[in-house]
């Protein structure tokens, strides 16, 4: 079966089939770098994630390009109160940025490009635009797109502005999401604002078009696929097709991917209600990344994610049992037989992987088919019905998963050392939780390593040094259990 997903253009569910080839050129909004990134914005970034590992493990290349917004009205309100220059004020937000996506192993596209260093292409755009009859410049030196002149404006977003007032503007980027107006291709400085000179005058670019510029130059007039939250379904995404299309005279992207909202416990998240959290802020309550990559993947895109911190507790449990299976896997002398029944169960689980995947990225329905898999193995190994054939194409049923879902490596305690480092430079060590010792910070190799000093210290008699580590090792939430097969462990 082809890949097929829902494209918020046609509002149905398509093949998907690139315009070039085995090459999928694919344009994803990135962050605005005022502040560091909140839970909700990555989990529309884990989704593009998703879909950019399935699309490479599908054996498509991939062209895949991502905006840093780094000049909008907060950020040259922020930069201003601030003191310093928009680069200098957004510089710090970009790196964290990216070393978020790192953390929650969200692969870097193959492009990220900064808005401020395609100004002088914009203002270029823009004058195309007014040539054509598409923008008009006003009185203070801004320019504005004129939507009358669009007929297929609303096509995205599917609202009716055939009665709109012709001239009506707004130039702020945040706006009503239901009325339009012309909106702002260009904005003439303020007092005390930052602003480009460009062939157009002073000022800087509006939000719109900054997406519009860098995704045409990367990808070309028509690309295959426009992703983002659903946020940006109206005004954002639908005023960059009006304004490119206006430019080219051609379909703009032909794929539109949108991600629903996260609710945090029953609610819209909001720094009012107390439940606003950013990436940073539940690693530093004592949660694995791990299981927050795995809580944001396992809902479907287009369904609202109800973020909570039980969910996150079982996401945690759900990480540990996959880990727990593949260690089983690795290290157990299993007897020696060829491959049979849970051969077969391994594959039957790698093409039900799939056919989730291609079912509109149902990763719901992909990751239950995988702990059916790790339940009837468990099974068969307690069972004595699992042999050492069958190991090899259980693991590479389990790489097949990790190859999309990226949580299998158990590189957690690095990734929250880091946020710790971090937070303890910019004055936030209260905020670090007390379970953060470094004995909860044990990865597979040292957990190893306690083990077989405990064995050691066993077989010596030495019981005390024994019973010391095993109180270690559950004081960092492991269980050492003595099984059949030998000594076995496995984080709670």
């Amino acid at each position: 079966m082809a890949l097929r997903l829902f494209n918020t253009l046609s509002g149905k569910i398509e093949e998907f089939s690139p315009i070039e080839g085995r090459e999928v050129r694919m344009y994803a909004c990135g962050p605005t770098v005022y502040d560091y990134g909140h839970i909700g914005n990555f989990r529309t970034f884990v989704a593009v994630d998703v879909l950019r590992r399935f699309l490479l493990h599908s054996g498509y290349k991939l062209r895949h390009a991502m905006n840093i917004t780094d000049v909008d009205d907060k950020i040259i309100r922020n930069s201003a109160q601030a003191g310093v220059s928009v680069r200098e004020y957004t510089r710090k937000y970009e790196q964290a940025f990216l070393e978020d996506i790192r953390t929650l192993n969200i692969e870097q596209p193959e492009f990220v490009v900064r808005a401020t260093d395609h100004v002088q292409e914009m203002a270029d755009f823009i004058a195309a635009l007014e040539k054509k009859g598409f923008a008009y410049r006003t009185e203070d030196g801004s320019y504005y797109f004129r939507i009358a002149k669009f007929p297929g404006y609303g096509k995205l977003s599917k609202k009716d502005f055939a009665g709109m007032e012709d001239g009506a503007r707004v130039d702020v980027d945040e706006y009503d999401k239901d009325n339009a107006r012309d909106f702002a291709l260009w904005k003439a400085p303020k007092p005390g604002e930052a602003f480009w000179e460009t062939a157009i005058g002073a000022g800087r670019p509006g939000w719109h078009i900054e997406c519009s510029v860098m995704s045409m130059k990367l990808l070309g007039d028509t690309f295959d696929i426009h992703a983002g939250g659903e946020d940006l379904v109206f005004p954002h995404h639908e005023n960059e097709i009006a304004q490119s299309e206006a430019q080219t005279g051609k379909p703009f992207a032909r794929l539109w991917f949108h991600v629903r909202f996260l609710l945090v416990e029953g609610q819209k998240m909001s720094k009012s209600l107390g439940n606003f959290f950013t990436l940073r802020d539940l690693v530093l309550k004592g949660y694995k990344p791990s299981s927050i990559r795995f809580l944001l993947a396992s809902g479907h895109y287009r369904t609202q994610l109800n973020f909570t911190f039980e969910a996150l507790k079982q996401a945690a449990n759900s990480v540990e049992r996959l880990r727990n299976f593949e260690l089983r896997l690795k290290t157990t002398q299993f007897p020696d037989r060829a491959a049979g029944a849970m051969a077969e169960l391994a594959g039957a689980t790698s093409r039900a992987l799939r056919a989730a995947l291609e079912d509109d990225l149902n990763t719901p329905q992909a990751l239950a088919a995988v702990f059916e898999m790790v339940r009837q193995a468990n099974a068969g190994a307690d069972a004595g019905q699992l042999g050492s054939g069958d190991v090899p194409r259980l693991l590479a049923a389990l790489r097949e998963f990790d190859a999309i879902f990226a949580v299998l490596a158990d590189d957690d305690a690095d990734k929250v050392r880091g946020v710790v480092e971090w937070a303890t430079r910019e004055g936030r060590a209260e905020q670090v939780a007390p379970q953060l010792a470094a004995s909860d910070l044990f990865a597979d190799e040292q957990v190893e390593q306690r083990v077989t000093a405990m064995e050691r210290a066993r077989k010596a008699r030495d019981f005390k040094a024994s019973d010391a580590i095993r109180a270690e090792l559950a004081a960092a939430g492991i269980v050492v259990e003595n099984t059949r097969e030998g000594v076995r462990w496995k984080r709670k």
